[in-house]
């Protein structure tokens, strides 16, 4: 088995990146590998300040190689595909010279409009390279990077949430609920997702705050709505209640690397109204059916009679490809695969 050091801005916190890092370093450990933590923030096992998003200094190369020393393999999570920190990658990329590395990329910069100048990741031959999606692969495949595709996986038995409670904690009785369980920023598409309330005569919850300077156009559009809103979770209430909660979830996005929320609706039984944005288009080619945003009467149809017939469709898609319970297997595949100990 592996000594493997998972590399990344920040870990075990509440980003989609630090989620999805804690589902392989759980299928790490259920393989028998041993796994040490490295970031710039969070509960980790070694904090390096210099890795962080907005490190005013780069970390120090020896420090850096001092805590990756006894790694067999180090796992890079997003430190090197979105340059958010340039300078940390850079030492990364020294460090990690000549050493098994395995990238694993949830963004790319010229899929973001304001980073598209700036560089994508590198190779070498003792490096391997994960994307989350299929188009992705293809995009570093045109740049000179060979990548295979893992799709992120999912608990397809989550938690049952408080609906009623949590419904009352919103002020609701029988209103339908529409929920973003997302962040706000400008892909987050929120005046779509405020328009399909306005149309559905909905209340609209969005779970996560303003990010990236966001705060003002977000409070334009809340201003401006006819849709009541609510907004964050409140005490004691977490996703699972929110999910349970709603009677519709949104996804108006332009752009999602994968989006974690497209798949937790199903998980958690509940209909998606979503945006076409590109990577969509893989989710649905595997089976699942979602309502498109501007569908009014189906929306209004299956609000008003329900599908469950249609729930449990999606469901057995998500059992079938992205399981959470299949992903140390399929780990385990890729790990042999490509040399790794």
């Amino acid at each position: 088995m592996s000594r493997v050091a998972v590399v990344s801005f920040r870990l075990n916190l509440s980003d989609g990146v630090s989620i999805e890092a804690a589902k392989w370093i759980g299928a790490l450990r259920q393989l028998g590998h041993e796994v040490t933590t490295v970031a710039g923030e969070g509960p980790v096992d070694v904090v390096l300040p210099g890795l962080a998003l907005h490190a005013s200094v780069a970390p120090r190369a020896d420090a850096l190689r001092e805590a990756l020393e006894d790694a067999d393999v180090v796992l890079v999570e997003n430190l090197a595909s979105l340059p958010l920190n340039v300078a940390a990658r850079e030492v990364l990329y020294d460090v990690l010279d000549g050493r098994d590395a395995l990238f694993h990329h949830h963004d790319l910069p010229w899929q973001r409009a304001h980073l598209a100048h700036l560089e994508g990741p590198r190779d070498a031959p003792t490096w391997r390279h994960v994307t989350i999606n299929e188009l992705s692969r293809r995009e570093l495949a045109e740049r000179g990077v060979e990548a295979v595709t893992i799709y992120n996986h999912f608990d397809c038995a989550p938690p049952e949430g408080r609906r009623a409670r949590t419904r009352a904690d919103l002020g609701l009785d029988r209103e339908t609920l529409v929920v973003l369980p997302t962040r706000a920023l400008a892909r987050k598409n929120v005046g779509a997702a405020l328009k399909l309330c306005e149309a559905l005569d909905a209340v609209f919850w969005l779970l996560g705050p303003a990010e990236d300077g966001y705060d003002d156009a977000l409070d334009e559009l809340l201003s401006a709505t006819s849709a009541p809103y609510r907004r964050g979770l409140p005490a004691g209430v977490n996703v699972h209640d929110a999910y349970a909660a709603s009677d519709l979830v949104v996804m108006p996005s332009t752009w999602e690397g994968f989006g974690n929320p497209t798949i937790e609706s199903v998980t958690h039984r509940r209909a998606l109204a979503l945006y076409p944005y590109p990577v969509a288009a893989e989710l649905r080619a595997m089976g699942f059916h979602f309502f498109d945003l501007g569908d009014h009467d189906a929306l209004r149809d299956f609000l008003r009679h329900g599908n469950e017939a249609l729930l449990e469709a999606n469901l057995r898609v998500a059992r079938e490809r992205l399981n959470l319970d299949d992903l140390p297997r399929v780990l385990d595949q890729h790990w042999r695969s490509w040399g790794f100990a």
